[in-house]
């Protein structure tokens, strides 16, 4: 049954949620599913709701969406209206690991991710191979300090030739400029390893083993030109101890990292994130 999400946020005021839910059931609309929040310190209210027409009514979202500016007017509103059972087209970044991208297909053959991918990038032809086998568009964009701009502008034409919504840095190893991050800003997403402390650099698992870690986890966030700095979407972590060598926690951390990556995709595809300054409010 076709479903669609309609995700709006606006400053904290009484009436919002009776205005939005009025103008849906005078459209012949039913609510399935009604998540909130009221961010008390920044003054802001998040919404996202889930409806669909009810029997009989033929389903009129030009003129839904329409109509609903003389709600969200007087409101404030920033919102965006979605066919829910649309797969969201998407593209994914590569390097050399494959676990990330491994778990993707393997997520999205079996229904969890409901996306289009779009094409496979990669800075190598490592896992080239693995895109073929898939039927998936592999294309190869070498990176080098005098090739960067070059590329990332290629990359860009390729995001608006396909129509990408959705990047996903699946272990992408290359830092992106600041004028891409500014361009592919809320629709770009990473993933990266999170200790407590934070290492940097090569082998960061054998630093946290030198460091005695007794926690190791994977961070996935929207890609901003602060490294690995960007929103928050969905963290994963597991508690290690000194009998775990360094393979042990190469290991288990690609195992947070597929997790925590693949969550934040599916909450992304399915419209529950919301970007709140520096953070995320996300309805699961």
């Amino acid at each position: 049954m076709t479903h669609y999400i309609l995700k709006i946020s606006c400053p904290a005021t009484s009436g919002i949620v009776a205005a939005v839910t009025t103008y849906l059931a005078g459209r012949q609309c039913y609510i399935s599913e009604l998540a909130q929040f009221d961010d008390e310190l920044a003054g802001r209210f998040f919404m996202r709701a889930v409806f669909r027409f009810n029997d009989g009514i033929k389903p009129g979202l030009d003129a839904l969406r329409e109509g609903f500016t003389d709600t969200a007017v007087p409101f404030a509103m920033d919102w965006e209206l979605f066919e829910g059972n649309r797969p969201m087209p998407v593209l994914l970044m590569v390097s050399k690991y494959d676990h990330c991208l491994t778990d993707l297909l393997y997520r999205h053959q079996k229904g969890e991710l409901d996306m289009r991918i779009t094409a496979i990038v990669s800075n190598h032809l490592d896992l080239r191979a693995m895109a073929e086998r898939e039927g998936i568009r592999f294309v190869y964009l070498p990176v080098t300090k005098d090739t960067k701009a070059q590329q990332e502008a290629a990359l860009l034409q390729l995001v608006e030739e396909t129509g990408t919504e959705l990047v996903v840095l699946a272990r992408y190893m290359q830092i992106l400029s600041d004028d891409l991050c500014r361009q592919l800003s809320g629709r770009a997403i990473n993933i990266h390893h999170s200790f407590l402390p934070g290492f940097k650099g090569a082998k960061p698992y054998h630093q946290a083993y030198a460091r005695g870690v007794k926690l190791i986890g994977a961070t996935a966030h929207y890609v901003t030109s602060d490294l690995d700095e960007g929103p928050i979407i969905e963290q994963e972590v597991q508690r290690v101890d000194h009998a775990w060598l360094p393979d042990d926690l190469v290991r288990i951390g690609r195992d947070t990292e597929t997790v925590a990556l693949s969550r934040a995709v599916k909450y992304h595809l399915e419209h529950r994130v919301f970007l709140n300054g520096e953070r995320t409010v996300i309805f699961r």
